[in-house]
């Protein structure tokens, strides 16, 4: 069950979420409830060995803010 990044073409929200197998089409922003989303290139979950992954529960998405306004 991969995790996909996504913009809103609506609201120019980015999100993640997770995809189950033939889902993708029901992706909705979380933030407008927009539908018109497209896939982003994003990085994968590696992290430095050593380095503690967190607190390990889940999130809820947020929005974060569109770079240069």
């Amino acid at each position: 069950m991969p995790i996909y990044e996504y913009q809103c073409e609506a609201c120019q929200c980015q999100f993640e979420t997770l995809v189950f197998g033939g889902e993708e089409a029901a992706v909705a922003c979380p933030s407008c409830c927009g539908t018109s989303v497209k896939k982003m290139i994003s990085a994968g979950a590696i992290r430095p060995q050593g380095i503690p992954s967190g607190g390990g529960g889940f999130k809820a998405p947020a929005c974060k803010p569109r770079a240069g306004g």
